[in-house]
């Protein structure tokens, strides 16, 4: 919503012969905090499942600020997510968490920062663990999600993206390792294309043998099997106060969208949920991570929240590709 704050004090083009200044038109959004009281109390009060609270990452940032990270962008033509064929339930365990199961080729939370690439972090960061479970550690790296934000250009840097269309440039290009290509988007201002490495060594780059949809619960529990996979999802306004528990979304304000990396599943007394870690830092949520309720689609996070942004998984390309 738009509304008058103040008049300008100084001359302002685009104004009327004899009329005063033309009032500045500012976004409440721009000015009004993502971290609300009245929400957290109201939520908390609610015995939810899970808590909300006021937290570092998000002190002092405005609504508009918090949009901008949710970095999943409306395709041109919406349509449904492909269904799948799902697997059998009883084949599948009760629980599963990949940083139990591959402690060592998890790798940790990362922070997108001020810039709305969440897209490529997810996309990144799957790639990066799954190729260290695939080549059982043997290439156990972190790759770099700007190799996506500065090259990936049907993407749009830190204006957002999709992640089926990051995952194609995955298959096709790949990305090079992150001390090959350090994160420096996070300002907001995208760099271009980089040729050679930033520590001075060889080119490398990585990528997906092949990828596909996992839409479905059922699905996705599989495929989890096999390493973490990317996910998007419905971003309302109490998200961003969230703390802990397992959330089911409060607020009817929707934010924006939202991709993620998931990393597996559980039950808390009787409510199924997921095991998903976000990329905005270790001082927001469960040390960066968050549980949301499971099999009920919750957010659109099971049948994928938009077209082009569907749950998917990849097969890495173990044997990696020299740039010259």
């Amino acid at each position: 919503m738009m509304r008058v704050i103040a008049a300008l004090a100084v001359p302002v083009l685009g104004y009327a012969t004899g009329a005063g200044p033309v009032p500045a038109i500012i976004d409440d959004e721009a000015i009004t905090p993502v971290l609300n009281d009245g929400l957290i109390k109201d939520i908390n009060g609610k015995n939810l499942g899970w808590t909300a609270s006021r937290n570092q990452r998000f002190e002092g940032k405005s609504i508009a600020e918090a949009k901008h990270l949710l970095g999943v962008k409306f395709p041109d033509s919406n349509v449904n997510c492909p269904k799948v064929a799902q697997p059998d339930r009883a084949s599948l365990p009760d629980s599963f968490d990949g940083r139990t199961q591959w402690p060592n080729f998890i790798h940790p939370v990362r922070d997108q920062q001020q810039c709305g690439s969440c897209w490529a972090f997810a996309a990144s960061e799957v790639l990066s663990d799954r190729l260290a479970i695939y080549s059982n550690g043997t290439k156990n790296l972190v790759l770099a999600p700007e190799g996506l934000v500065s090259c990936d250009k049907v993407d749009m840097g830190c204006g957002g993206g999709w992640p089926s269309d990051a995952a194609t440039f995955l298959q096709n290009t790949g990305i090079p390792s992150e001390t090959c290509e350090p994160y420096v988007a996070g300002h907001g201002q995208v760099p271009a294309c980089p040729a050679t490495c930033a520590d001075g060594t060889p080119k490398v780059m990585y990528k997906y043998q092949s990828w596909d949809y996992c839409t479905g619960e059922a699905a996705m529990m599989a495929a989890l099997q096999n390493g973490p996979i990317a996910v998007a999802f419905a971003v309302y306004q109490d998200f961003f106060a969230y703390k802990s528990g397992v959330y089911k979304h409060a607020s009817p304000a929707l934010a924006g969208y939202h991709a993620v990396k998931m990393l597996g599943y559980g039950v808390d007394g009787t409510t199924p949920y997921w095991i998903v870690q976000n990329s905005w830092g270790p001082a927001w949520g469960e040390s960066g991570t968050f549980r949301i309720i499971r099999g009920s689609n919750e957010c659109g996070m099971e049948l994928g929240a938009l077209d082009k942004a569907c749950p998917l998984f990849g097969i890495p390309l173990v044997q990696e590709s020299l740039v010259v």
